[in-house]
């Protein structure tokens, strides 16, 4: 059997966590951002973790993750 490839797209913005979930960057945060309150903005920041109802999806996109 070949090795099965990775999604390149979903390598650049995806990693595993210990315990197996995906974790994510979150949207919204590249522009218009003036009118985003601070708060907003600063929770936008941290990292997001994929929901589990897109986990077996992303995960078929990464087999060796």
């Amino acid at each position: 059997m070949p090795k099965m490839k990775t999604r390149r797209a979903a390598a650049k913005r995806f990693k595993v966590t210990a315990s197996g979930e995906f974790k994510r960057s979150k949207a919204f945060r590249s522009h218009i951002l003036e009118h985003k309150s601070p708060s907003r903005k600063r929770n936008l920041r941290k990292a997001g973790l994929v929901h589990k109802t897109d986990h077996d999806r992303v995960s078929k996109m990464l087999p060796y993750a």
